[in-house]
C-alpha cells in the first residue's frame, strides 16, 4: 500500500513543484487548497517516483486525483490500482479534465468508464476582463459598481496585512452568521467547512504564500478575498466574502482583486474562481461574468 500522509506546511516546498511540472488549471492541483481543505476531505498525499499521488473522500467514495508531475505515469497509475485494491475498493480517479481523460483512455484502451460531474467544472475568466469589466455583457456589473461608489463615498481597497487578517476573520464570522440566518441548517455543512478552511488559510496566510485584499466603508472591513498562483497562466481565487445586503460589494472586490492581480503578476491571464459545487445561486453568479474557459471534470472508474 502506498505511505499517504496527511498534508503537511513542511510538504508544500516538493508538491509545488510537482504540481509545476503539470501546469494543471484545475484548482484541485494548488497545495493552499489541498491543506486548507484536507479535513473536510480527508486528503492525504504521497510522492511516488516524481509523481505527486493525492486521496481523498467525498461525495463519490474515496478517490485519486490524477497524478502530477513527470515520468511514467501508466506505472503509477498501476501502483494507484495496487493501493485502491488493497483497500478493497475500485480505482476511481476524480475531477479529470478532458485532456486528462484522453490520455488515460490512451494509456489504458477501454478499461475506465468515464462521467462528467458538472458541479465540479471550474471557472475561469481572462484577467482583463474582471479587471475592467468591459463589453456589453458584463454593463451590469458596471451598474453594480457604480451603486456601491454611489452609496458608500468613503470606501478604500488595501492589500491584506497581518494585522488586517483578524478583522477579516472577524468579519467572516458575521458573514456566516448572517448566511444561517438566511441559508438555514440545510446548508450549514458547506458553509462549515468552507469557514474551518479559510480559517487554516488565515492561521497560515504567509506560509501558504496567500495574497490578498479588503475593502473598508467608514473603516469597517465589508469585503475581503484571497488567493495565489495556481498555474504558469492562472491565479485561483480561493475565498471571497463580501456583505450581501451592501449593493456591489462582491463585484467591487472582485474588480479591485483582479487589477491587483494584474499588476503583480503580470504573466496572468486567467483568474480561476473555481467551481459552483452545484449550488444554485452560486453557479448563477459565476456564469453571470461569463467564463472564458471552463476545467470541465470527470471521474473514471476502472472496470475489472
Amino acid at each position: 500500500m502506498i505511505d499517504f500522509q496527511i498534508p503537511q506546511l513542511a510538504d508544500k516546498g516538493w508538491m509545488d513543484q510537482l504540481l509545476s511540472r503539470s501546469d494543471y488549471r484545475g484548482c484541485e492541483y494548488n497545495f493552499t487548497n489541498l491543506y486548507t481543505w484536507k479535513d473536510a476531505y480527508h486528503h492525504q498525499v504521497a510522492r511516488l517516483d516524481d509523481f505527486l499521488l493525492v486521496h481523498l473522500c467525498g461525495g463519490l467514495g474515496c478517490s485519486y486525483l490524477y497524478p502530477a508531475g513527470s515520468g511514467d505515469r501508466a506505472a503509477v497509475i498501476d501502483a494507484l490500482r495496487a493501493d485502491a485494491e488493497e483497500r478493497g475498493q475500485p480505482l476511481r480517479l476524480v475531477c479529470l479534465t478532458k485532456e486528462q481523460t484522453e490520455e488515460l483512455e490512451t494509456l489504458f484502451p477501454g478499461r475506465f468508464q468515464f462521467e462528467a460531474d458538472r458541479d465540479g467544472w471550474d471557472y475561469l475568466y481572462d484577467i482583463d476582463r474582471l479587471a475592467d469589466l468591459s463589453g456589453k455583457k458584463l454593463h451590469g456589473k458596471r451598474n453594480h459598481i457604480n451603486r456601491f461608489l454611489e452609496n458608500n463615498p468613503s470606501w478604500v481597497y488595501e492589500p491584506i496585512t497581518p494585522d488586517s487578517l483578524a478583522e477579516c476573520l472577524e468579519m467572516d464570522k458575521e458573514w456566516y452568521r448572517r448566511s444561517m440566518i438566511r441559508e438555514g441548517a440545510a446548508e450549514e455543512r458547506d458553509l462549515g467547512d468552507e469557514g474551518r478552511a479559510l480559517r487554516l488559510a488565515m492561521e497560515h496566510y504567509h506560509a501558504l504564500g496567500l495574497e490578498g485584499g479588503l475593502i473598508r466603508v467608514y473603516g469597517e472591513v465589508v469585503a475581503f478575498t484571497m488567493g495565489d498562483m495556481l498555474s504558469s497562466d492562472t491565479y485561483d481565487v480561493h475565498f471571497e466574502k463580501a456583505y450581501g445586503e451592501l449593493q456591489g460589494a462582491y463585484t467591487m472586490i472582485n474588480r479591485e482583486f483582479s487589477r491587483w492581480v494584474r499588476e503583480h503578476h503580470p504573466n496572468v491571464r486567467y483568474l480561476n474562481r473555481e467551481d459552483d459545487m452545484g449550488v444554485e445561486g452560486l453557479r448563477k453568479a459565476k456564469e453571470s461574468y461569463y467564463p472564458d474557459l471552463m476545467v470541465e471534470k470527470y471521474s473514471a472508474v476502472w472496470q475489472a
